[in-house]
């Protein structure tokens, strides 16, 4: 477990990359994009593939840098592959395993039931190895079918899934107050997706600090007793995607948002 300190009454969590980020840099050289994330001095990384490692290997190499796995979106649970959700999750140390969906099984009632559906079977599977189900947002579960979110349905619907909450995406371009959404799910998101840029659809994301998105207020709605990581994710830049994904960590580390291991 992660300790957390407190600053002026902010329980300040720990960082890690969602290493989506750097997927092209991972592509040439894995070890080295973990390397370099340990230099910025993140305290952790949530992987999205495992490129050249096996997950005991990839465990290893993360805590050897001298940082952990926060959390991972490998594998992608879905009720094929629950064996392998289960078996990667306990191999690094999680007993949470993610999910998540596409805009059609969101689009609209019939489509959120049927999805609730699936993922309340994946939990009670889960819940009994004694792991946790979490979904992964985008724009679209946070848009409205009729007067409320498609969220808000969803999560009533499955009372059980957790949220790591993608809180650029719960803005929804500006229609949605996204710390209004994280206060909402507080007591069910031990995880939130910090992520920046201008709330214009189709326009590429910036560091953290550098766009529209205050995240002092995002961060302050969410449980402190619930929460555990703070996840940088920038998904593409029109700068160069290291200098975005390591300015994001100091800025929340100099804004006392956050903390790393420098």
């Amino acid at each position: 477990m992660v300790k957390c300190k407190i600053t002026g009454g902010f329980i300040v969590k720990p960082i890690s990359v969602q290493l989506y980020s750097l997927r092209e840099e991972s592509k040439k050289d894995f070890t080295a994009v973990l390397k370099r994330v340990a230099q910025i001095g993140y305290k952790g990384v949530e992987p999205a593939g495992f490129y050249n490692y096996k997950p005991a290997e990839l465990r290893k190499v993360v805590e050897d840098l001298g940082m952990k796995i926060s959390s991972s979106h490998g594998p992608w649970a879905n009720p094929t592959n629950l064996a392998e959700a289960e078996e990667t999750a306990k191999i690094l140390g999680l007993d949470i395993v993610s999910t998540g969906y596409g805009p059609n099984e969101f689009k609209d009632m019939d489509a959120i039931k049927k999805t609730a559906e699936t993922v309340n079977g994946m939990i009670s599977v889960l819940k009994k190895a004694g792991l946790s189900l979490f979904l992964h947002n985008h724009y679209w579960e946070f848009e409205k079918i009729g007067d409320r979110l498609a969220y808000d349905y969803f999560a009533e619907l499955c009372p059980e899934a957790l949220f790591e909450i993608d809180t650029y995406w719960a803005a929804n371009f500006g229609a949605n107050d996204p710390a209004e959404q994280v206060a909402k799910f507080k007591k069910r998101t031990p995880l939130l997706h910090i992520k920046d840029g201008p709330l214009e659809k189709d326009k590429a994301m910036v560091a953290v600090g550098k766009g529209k998105m205050d995240f002092k207020k995002v961060i302050a709605a969410a449980d402190p007793k619930i929460l555990r990581w703070l996840v940088v994710e920038l998904d593409k830049c029109d700068t160069d995607m290291f200098q975005a994904v390591e300015d994001s960590y100091k800025y929340l580390v100099a804004s006392k948002l956050g903390e790393g291991n420098k």
